[in-house]
């Protein structure tokens, strides 16, 4: 008898546990949603050797559930402190394959921390940060964005950059390996088609190749 008193008080203490954890978790979890995740972004970054022109291979983005782009290439520079992003790519549900154009600027705020740029446009609600997460330079690289908005969940993006059109199965899977754990669901992580992009009227390398001003 005092055995079976004995086990019904071990449950009842394990059921208060669990319900602790359930509520602790419950109110922990709309804090994280709205706080950008804490970011080792690459040592030893050499900015100058990460710019130029990338094919976007893959692309995460929090407030988008399915794949929209193709043809996405970009290409970065850097000057007086600031970096450039211009990117051409299409619409995949346009039929015409209509080449759109844009561009982002950053401002590195530590010159110690070079892999760490934050948006330098006024447009942007609160901090947007970016980050390297990693490099080799010369094939493959990994970005990441966030950014915490006042009325809303946090925003979060990542670009898997690549010099050429495509990346080696083993190299993909290295770089989606790191994004878990920022909070990224790597299922939602999109291929971005790199064939079928010759523009008709001109050369699309020719608008991201120039310098803004």
């Amino acid at each position: 008898m005092a055995s079976k008193r004995w086990t019904l008080h071990l449950w009842f203490a394990i059921a208060i546990l669990l319900a602790a954890w359930i509520e602790d978790a419950s109110t922990q979890n709309p804090r994280r949603r709205n706080k950008c995740p804490r970011v080792r972004a690459m040592r030893n970054f050499g900015l100058n050797a990460m710019m130029g022109p990338w094919y976007v291979l893959q692309y995460f983005a929090s407030t988008e559930m399915f794949p929209e782009y193709g043809c996405m290439r970009g290409s970065f520079f850097t000057s007086d402190g600031y970096v450039t992003m211009n990117f051409t790519y299409v619409f995949l549900d346009d039929p015409l394959a209509t080449f759109q154009q844009g561009n982002i600027t950053w401002i590195v705020p530590n010159y110690a921390l070079p892999a760490h740029w934050v948006h330098a446009e006024s447009s942007f609600e609160e901090v947007y940060n970016t980050y390297v997460i990693d490099t080799d330079y010369r094939s493959w690289a990994l970005l990441m964005h966030c950014a915490e908005k006042t009325r809303s969940q946090k925003y979060l993006s990542a670009l898997m950059l690549s010099r050429e059109p495509t990346l080696g199965q083993n190299v993909i899977n290295f770089l989606r390996e790191k994004l878990p754990r920022y909070d990224i669901d790597v299922e939602s992580m999109f291929k971005i088609p790199q064939d079928n992009c010759t523009l008709p009227v001109a050369d699309p390398h020719a608008y991201y190749a120039y310098s803004v001003s």
